[in-house]
């Protein structure tokens, strides 16, 4: 993991098309500005995390169906 230093008002890039700018800080409050091309999805970490867990739970249902499916040889 990269750890950078920035002061409101500066940036960095990641890669060669997506800004980032600190915006303001105030006490543990960060705001931060992405200028980012159109087909770049930017999600919150949790609603990342939350949509990937929905996923995972939905997942085990085919699984099990079919394995009731062989247990009952249908």
């Amino acid at each position: 993991m990269l750890v950078l230093t920035r002061r409101t008002g500066e940036s960095f890039y990641l890669g060669d098309d997506i800004k980032i700018t600190i915006s303001s800080v105030r006490g543990e409050s960060v705001r931060v500005a992405i200028e980012a091309p159109q087909h770049v999805n930017i999600l919150r970490a949790e609603l990342k995390e939350a949509a990937d867990i929905n996923k995972e739970a939905a997942a085990p249902l085919k699984t099990t169906i079919e394995a009731l499916r062989e247990g009952l040889k249908l």
